[in-house]
This record gives C-alpha cells, structure tokens and sequence, in this order.
C-alpha cells in the first residue's frame, strides 16, 4: 500500500482506445483568449460563405426607423420618433404594450427556411434577444417578456430551428444581445461601476446555456458588447465551455463581439463592425454582416425603393467579400405578421439562381495570390481549394461589368508580372518565365454557366484576352449580374 494514487481504470482504457484509434485526445481550452483563440476553425464555416441575418421582434411591430426603436424614443427621445407615437398611438402607451401586436400569425417557419435553401445560402441566424429583452424563445428567465407568454404564444426559435433542419442542409444559428437597454439587473450593475455580475449570473449566463443545450446552434452570434469588458461578461468562461463541453462543441463558431475591445482581435470569425467589407485580403477569418434595406436592421416601412439594394449590388458585396477571405451573412427584416416582404424574397431568390450558375467559384473557395485586377477594374478572384491533382490550379474571375463596348476584356490572373519566386512558391506550379506563361498547351478557360460552348481567348504572357459570348446567349441562360471565368492551369 505504498501507492498513494491510483490510477483510475476506466481513464486508462479510454486512452488505450484512442490510441489504438489513432485518435488524439480532445484538446481542452483554457477560459482565457491566449488558449481560445488556438482553436481551428470548423471547416464547414470557411466553405459556407453565404448566411442569412433575421431580426424579428417586437420592433418588427412599429415598423419605424429601426429596431433601436424604444432606445431612440424613450432614451434619446429622438424628435420623430417621438411625432411618431404622438400621431400614432395613445399618450401613456409603452413599448411593452407592442407586444400584443407582435403575431406572427402567418409566421410558417417552412416557408421561410425552403426561401433560404432556395437563395444558396449555408446557413441561418436568427436574434434570439435583441436590446429590447424579448426573447423569441420561453426563456425562464424573460418571464412575459418572451414569444411564448405573450404575443405569437409560440417559440419562433424552436419552429425556424427544426425547419431549417427539416428541409434544409442549412446550418442554424442564433444572435444573442448580451445587455438590454432597460433590465434592473444591468442598469443596478452598471450603477457598481459593473463591479457585480447580478445580471451576467441570473440572466445571461442561464440564457446562453438555454439556448445551447435546448436548440443546439451551430453559431453564436453575440452582439451588445461595447458597454463592459469581456471579463464582466465572463465571456472566456461561456466559450471555453462551448468548445469544451457543450452538445456543439465541434462544429459550432462564434463572432468577436464579447466585450469591449474583443472586436477585429478575439472569435472564430470577426465582424469588426457592421457592413464591415475591407477590400483587402484579411488574415483571419471574418464575415461581412450587411442588410439588404441600407438604413435598418429590422422591418420597416418608411421606405422607398431606393433604400433596397439591388441584385447587382448584393452579387458584388458577395464577390468582394469572399475573394479577401470573408463570409457574408444577409440582413432581412420579416413583419410583425410573420411574413418576409416580396422585395426581400426577390433579393434572395435571384441571388439564388446566381449562386447555382457561379457558386463553384464561391462555396469551398479559397483567396487567390491577388484579390482583384489592378488593370481591369471589377474583375476579383478566387481559387478552387479542391484540386484535381496537384500539377493544376484553378482561379476563378469574377467579372462585375459586362464589356458592352467591345465584347472582349483583358484580365490578368497572375499580376502584372510572373516570377519564379512568387508563382513556385505561393502556387506549387512553375508557369516559367520566358515566353508565354498562359498558352493553350496550359490553360483552359470557361466561362461558368455556359456549358459545352467554348470561349475564345488569347495570351500575351500573363494577360489573357477573352471575348465573351454574345449577350443574347448569356441572357437565355440567365447569366447576370456578374459573369464568372473559370482558368484552369496545368
């Protein structure tokens, strides 16, 4: 008896097994960002490139300025939103009491996730909990205040979540708005300089494991951050535990908005800030999260047309995007009723058919040497990541402008000069330096979408000049809105 430790049997099977596997064991993370950010990023994230951002809540009801609506006019007392309630509603109404209006009775989450299937995206984000506290779920701890008590009388969380599963290979995920403009608990810490963490204790931390362990998101978009640091959000603490232990531990991503300064420097993916599109080759992986109605993220009707994006321009938010490394997630705002507007519908639908002609050069994509053409402006880049052996290479052009004038356009995929230094190196693939580089002995070209029809190009070293088919042919195959040549080099 001289041992004074026993080593636990079923410890020392359990590592027998995954050697025997040839299994590693999991990596554990520490509650602190040297350790977290270690973590690879899940792969299925990288290749998704497209999402679908929805805020819906009881904001959606007002349908007013944005869904900063009761912070604009009860805080800020902002004058039109003020003239709003005055013209509209009854003097002592409170915001609580747009609540009973918030229906949602023609909500059919089927609906709304075969739309998202349809559009081409990967992947779903719902806001569980905006700044105004209304939960779209029946969170124990948002007693009248949640879609179930009051209101749809329905969990909206729940019923998009089995859909998008149902009908869809989409992955869902869930925003969550860590502060909430008027709640006791975090005005009384914010009244201790946040030296207590009442509110992180009694209703965040709780809230964030709800909505983990019942509904299992595979993204979790946290936002609301800016007013205390990571440390009172105890934020290490919950993503340690998500990568650790939680039921999605290996698939699921988070965003970088965890409390001040986390933003552009901590999570799986960083949004920076809103609309945040850079042009420029990014490090680390980010996402472009944008809203098809320019001003506001929620429904609202005091708009014109003129405040939508159009299809050209979303199809470019998305080439620019992913060619520097970055995933776009599309903002729309359902009504109070349930419904998604026709014009989003239309957004999202012709982004779809886009996507199904273009999206080899989008899905699974990886950032090309250069990320668009210093010569031939709006003409961007990517590369395929999956390659046929490892003696070729694809890149993929987008190509943002149809050359009207002549039919023909100059692009140069390999820049402005070819060397060894940079085309071994960064490529795999010795192109040479003498003579030239883009022959038809090397080179294929193709345009995507326009199967079994051949286009004519020629090279000048490292200049390709295609001329593309004529409009009319690409018109009847629906090709629009950017125009993408596949370059197959061997």
């Amino acid at each position: 008896m001289g041992c004074g430790f026993v080593f636990p049997l079923w410890l020392l099977l359990a590592g027998l097994g995954l050697m025997a596997q040839g299994m590693a064991p999991r990596t554990r993370y520490e509650p602190n960002w040297a350790s977290l950010d270690k973590r690879p990023l899940p792969r299925w994230y990288d290749e998704a490139k497209v999402g679908i951002f929805l805020h819906y809540g009881v904001y959606s009801v007002p349908s007013f300025g944005s869904e900063w609506f009761w912070h604009n006019w009860k805080n800020l007392r902002t004058p039109e939103y003020v003239q709003f309630m005055q013209r509209n509603y009854k003097p002592d109404f409170t915001y609580q009491e747009f609540a009973d209006e918030f229906t949602a009775e023609l909500f059919n989450a089927t609906q709304w996730a075969l739309l998202f299937r349809d559009s081409g995206a990967r992947y779903v984000v719902l806001t569980s909990k905006h700044h105004d506290g209304f939960a779209l779920w029946p969170s124990k701890h948002s007693f009248s205040w949640n879609s179930m008590d009051v209101g749809p009388k329905r969990d909206i969380v729940k019923e998009l979540a089995a859909a998008v599963r149902s009908v869809s290979d989409l992955k869902f995920g869930l925003y969550y708005s860590l502060f909430e403009w008027f709640n006791r608990l975090w005005i009384d810490d914010k009244l201790h300089l946040l030296m207590q963490h009442s509110y992180v204790d009694q209703k965040v931390r709780p809230e964030q494991l709800e909505l983990v362990q019942e509904y299992l998101p595979e993204i979790i978009w946290s936002d609301g951050d800016w007013e205390a640091p990571a440390k009172y959000w105890k934020s290490e603490e919950f993503i340690a535990w998500l990568y650790n232990d939680s039921p999605v531990r290996d698939t699921v991503v988070t965003n970088d908005r965890w409390g001040m300064g986390t933003a552009c420097s901590h999570g799986d993916f960083y949004n920076c800030a809103d609309r945040f599109n850079p042009g420029v080759l990014q490090a680390h992986k980010w996402e472009n999260a944008f809203t098809l109605e320019r001003s506001s993220w929620g429904q609202r009707f005091d708009v014109s047309l003129s405040n939508f994006m159009s299809t050209k321009e979303l199809v470019k938010e998305i080439v620019t995007t992913v060619s520097c490394n970055g995933n776009v997630l599309i903002n729309v705002g359902p009504t109070k009723y349930g419904t998604i507007q026709p014009i989003f519908e239309e957004r999202l639908r012709d982004m779809g058919r886009w996507l199904k002609l273009n999206g080899e050069g989008v899905y699974g994509s990886v950032p090309w040497l250069y990320q668009n053409d210093t010569e031939t402006p709006n003409v961007w880049y990517t590369r395929g990541q999956h390659e046929e052996s490892n003696s070729s290479i694809t890149i993929y052009a987008f190509v943002l402008d149809y050359p009207y004038d002549s039919n023909e356009l100059d692009i140069h995929p390999l820049g402005k000069e070819v060397t060894i230094s940079r085309n071994v190196h960064l490529t795999g693939l010795d192109f040479g330096t003498d003579g030239e580089v883009l022959t038809k002995q090397t080179t294929k070209v193709s345009m995507l979408g326009m199967d079994n029809t051949e286009v004519q190009w020629s090279s000048n070293h490292n200049k390709l000049h295609v001329k593309f088919p004529p409009k009319n042919h690409l018109d009847k195959r629906g090709l629009d809105y950017a125009w993408t040549l596949k370059i197959t080099i061997t």
